[in-house]
């Protein structure tokens, strides 16, 4: 069966943009379902599961303290603004992900509404969202081994085989492990991948109920005062440090083609993984802060582990907790990581990036020389950086591509008015200016210092596409928009 589209739509004319259609992608996307790319497998569960396990880990096991470390016992309400800041920014990503289910996520989205150039950037700063914490939660993986280590057995590895010099140690194996094991799940198949992260999903959020239930025998009112010692400049900081634990919802729509029916299932997860991790996480909040105080758990790298112990006496709650951190955040790595390489397989496709990390195993339907080269990527800052180095980078990446997210609705509103969409924003357009606005004020949070390292990082990308991405794009080397099958390995 030819791989060709029998009318191909044509790339947007307009002067100094390159925009690629609605169509142009669905179509293209459609042809690598010929035979060439990616298997439907995944379902509504195992979306929502997919969706979890990306979000939840990290951020919540070991970013909790210093969430609480900059805002107190308001932390509550510092995740409720990161949540809010998520949800409008859901909204958005749910309408661009029915709308157009293909694997680039905010790459596509922005390709499709602001131009090539912007894509590239939007795609270039998902390098941070997904890439560099991909490194930032193999980190904290390793400090939870360590923890389950000495609960169990009593001993745990030596610092300069578990920590980065950045931490007193020499290199991190740990961090090496995790993303080497994720990788190799990966590269065996979607449908092995998400079996694996639907239970590993389920685990931690049992995990994480029962940390609660565990957590508010001891809850007392008097460790919530004072409420917010640091007052709204605290709060700002710590919904800012606390979004890192939203990190890795938006990875729902890099699974655009390989889920079934994907224009009502990936807006209803999106949805529902939201409204679940942010009653989880307050509830964690609450229970871990009124339990013990804020200074007790303020800058603690495995406080709800502390926390189980001292409610517990006992040291083998706080393993159980550890035990399911380790579960928790090696989920986190594999859905990151999958995320990861279905944008620079779009990204490929395009000619933007090098045609290998487009090429799909014609057994395993998987790119597996995409996934190898990213966990190799990845693997050298895990075991060499601090979490606290990648931590703001990475927030602040991944506010900016929300940012535009909220921006390509308004665009495609505008430019394809009549495109089928299965999910409308709510409240349209004041939806969309909000998460743009909630977005850049999270960003300010994140200090001036993250601000230099990002405005560095986004003119070495914009350096990248000048000099070669945009010289190579098959939008203009293609310029009839003939939807053509990536290239197999093997």
């Amino acid at each position: 069966m030819s791989a060709v589209s029998p009318t191909p739509p044509s790339p947007s004319r307009r002067t100094g943009a390159r925009v690629k259609s609605p169509e142009l992608l669905l179509a293209e996307s459609g042809a690598d379902l010929e035979g060439h790319g990616l298997r439907r497998t995944m379902g509504l569960f195992q979306l929502v599961c997919f969706g979890v396990g990306a979000i939840v880990g990290t951020g919540i096991f070991v970013g909790l303290s210093d969430s609480v470390a900059e805002a107190g016992p308001a932390v509550v309400v510092s995740f409720v603004l990161a949540a809010v800041t998520c949800i409008f920014t859901a909204f958005s990503f749910a309408e661009l992900g029915g709308a157009i289910p293909v694997s680039g996520s905010s790459y596509s989205f922005a390709y499709a509404t602001l131009g090539e150039r912007v894509a590239f950037l939007v795609g270039w700063c998902l390098l941070l969202e997904y890439g560099v914490s991909v490194s930032a939660v193999a980190v904290g993986w390793s400090q939870y081994v360590n923890e389950l280590l000495d609960s169990v057995v009593g001993w745990s590895l030596p610092a300069a085989l578990s920590a980065g010099p950045g931490d007193g140690g020499v290199i991190n194996l740990p961090a090496i492990v995790v993303v080497m094991m994720a990788a190799t799940l990966l590269v065996r198949g979607i449908r092995e991948s998400a079996r694996a992260t639907a239970a590993m999903a389920v685990l931690k959020i049992g995990i994480l109920v029962a940390f609660c239930a565990i957590a508010f025998t001891a809850f007392e009112d008097g460790h919530l005062s004072p409420f917010a010692p640091e007052g709204m400049a605290g709060i700002t900081a710590g919904a800012s440090v606390a979004f890192f634990s939203y990190i890795g919802f938006d990875a729902i729509t890099t699974a655009g083609e390989e889920v079934k029916n994907p224009r009502r299932n990936i807006p209803i997860a999106i949805l529902i993984c939201i409204g679940l991790v942010t009653l989880l996480y307050c509830a964690v909040a609450l229970g871990a802060i009124g339990s013990l105080g804020a200074d007790a758990v303020s800058d603690k790298p495995a406080a709800l582990s502390l926390v189980v112990d001292k409610v517990t006496e006992s040291s083998v709650g706080g393993g159980i907790i550890a035990f399911g951190a380790v579960v928790a955040i090696a989920s986190v790595v594999l859905a990151v990581m999958y995320g990861q390489t279905r944008i620079l397989m779009s990204m490929s496709r395009d000619g933007l990036i090098p045609r290998v990390f487009e090429r799909v195993s014609p057994k395993t339907r998987t790119p597996v020389a995409n996934t190898w080269i990213v966990a190799v990527l990845f693997a050298v800052p895990a075991a060499f950086s601090s979490l606290d180095v990648v931590v703001n980078l990475t927030t602040i990446g991944t506010l900016a591509t929300m940012a535009v997210v909220n921006v390509a609705v308004i665009a495609l509103r505008r430019r394809n008015p009549e495109l089928k969409r299965s999910f409308r924003v709510p409240l349209y357009p004041a939806s969309p200016v909000l998460g743009v606005g909630f977005c850049l004020y999270l960003m300010y949070g994140t200090g001036w210092t993250t601000w230099v390292q990002f405005v560095v990082f986004l003119a070495v990308g914009a350096l990248v596409y000048a000099l070669y991405s945009r010289s190579r794009s098959r939008l203009v080397r293609e310029p009839q928009g003939r939807a053509v099958p990536g290239p197999t390995e093997g």
